[in-house]
């Protein structure tokens, strides 16, 4: 853990110290593991670099400045320079003991056990690889908005206790709409939505299970017009862990062609799904005309119910859980 808090602290801006205005630091003598004596100069705590702001320390840890002062109601993890007319200040001593907090949270530890972790002159060395249950959707939001692209991927790491239909309605699905809710200044190359979604589709690969033979195949595709969801992955993940072949439809869905994919795969069931409140629905109604005895279960926002075109064959299904069950039903007959 020291050297993990070593390397995350490497950041801290020294350079804003010049040599003049730092006095000469003393000579410490420190012992190496293979017992040699070596000595060398090492500032205090007090010229170790300049005091922080909360606006600054937020911006270089990558979290609002409402969380710092949470983090210091709740924790006392602080600034603790003050001087006679202003506002308090981050030490470099206060940052180190953020920066453990910040990997510490993204890591999976609970903020009270970090803020403790964070607050021990000496932090234990800890490698924390947290249950599935145990991922918050904010975790994976902290992560992504930091373009941690590795942490993504732990904390969205499937295994068989975890369903597919839990990792996406209590984590995955939520971090996703909070990050569209957000207004974020990314750097080019970066780009928090897509690093979060980048981590869940490979989760989702790793996570490919063998298919019984004979099993049902479901077509899962998206109006022309419209770009493939992640969402559209997670529920054919949702389907093959249920013993469905399910299958993405790439390209634009048109009507006769979709068809003619039912025909050829044998297909028991399509799935239609919409993000945008206007979608071109054409492609369910005239499916609906060719084969009336294919289900298709179409999840639209409410602005596009109305446009619909509801019958024997077609049902609107309201959530990712009920689509999955009602797909699950029909498929496995």
């Amino acid at each position: 853990m020291d050297e993990r808090a070593d390397r995350a602290t490497g950041w801290q801006n020294r350079a804003m110290v010049t040599h003049a205005e730092r006095p000469p630091a003393p000579e410490a003598e420190r012992t190496m593991s293979d017992g040699a004596a070596v000595t060398s100069a090492e500032p205090s705590p007090d010229e170790a670099g300049p005091a922080l702001a909360v606006a600054a320390v937020a911006r270089r840890l990558g979290v609002a400045p409402a969380t710092l002062r949470t983090w210091d109601r709740r924790y006392g993890l602080g600034p603790s320079e003050h001087s006679a007319g202003s506002h308090r200040r981050y030490s470099p001593a206060d940052v180190e003991r953020l920066v453990v907090m910040r990997r510490l949270t993204l890591d999976g530890v609970a903020p009270a056990d970090a803020a403790r972790a964070a607050m021990s002159p000496t932090v234990p060395s800890v490698t924390v690889t947290p249950a599935p249950a145990d991922v918050s959707p904010s975790m994976l939001v902290d992560a992504a908005l930091v373009d941690d692209a590795a942490t993504c991927a732990r904390l969205l790491a499937l295994d068989p206790s975890t369903s597919v239909a839990d990792w996406w309605t209590s984590r995955v699905g939520p971090a996703l709409a909070d990050l569209r809710r957000r207004v974020v200044l990314d750097r080019p190359g970066s780009d928090a939505v897509r690093t979060l979604e980048g981590a869940a589709v490979d989760a989702l690969r790793a996570n490919r299970v063998p298919l019984p033979r004979g099993a049902g195949v479901v077509l899962v595709l998206v109006p022309s017009g419209q770009e493939r969801p992640l969402v559209a992955h997670a529920l054919a993940a949702a389907l093959a862990a249920g013993g469905v072949d399910a299958r993405v439809v790439g390209g634009p869905a048109r009507g006769a062609h979709t068809a003619e994919l039912v025909t050829m795969t044998r297909a028991r069931a399509v799935v239609t799904i919409c993000t945008s409140g206007a979608p071109d629905l054409a492609v369910v109604e005239h499916l609906a005309e060719q084969r009336p005895d294919v289900p298709q279960f179409v999840m639209v926002p409410d602005a596009a119910a109305a446009d619909l075109p509801l019958g024997h064959a077609v049902h609107r299904a309201r959530s990712f859980t009920g689509l999955l069950h009602e797909t699950l039903a029909v498929a496995a007959a």
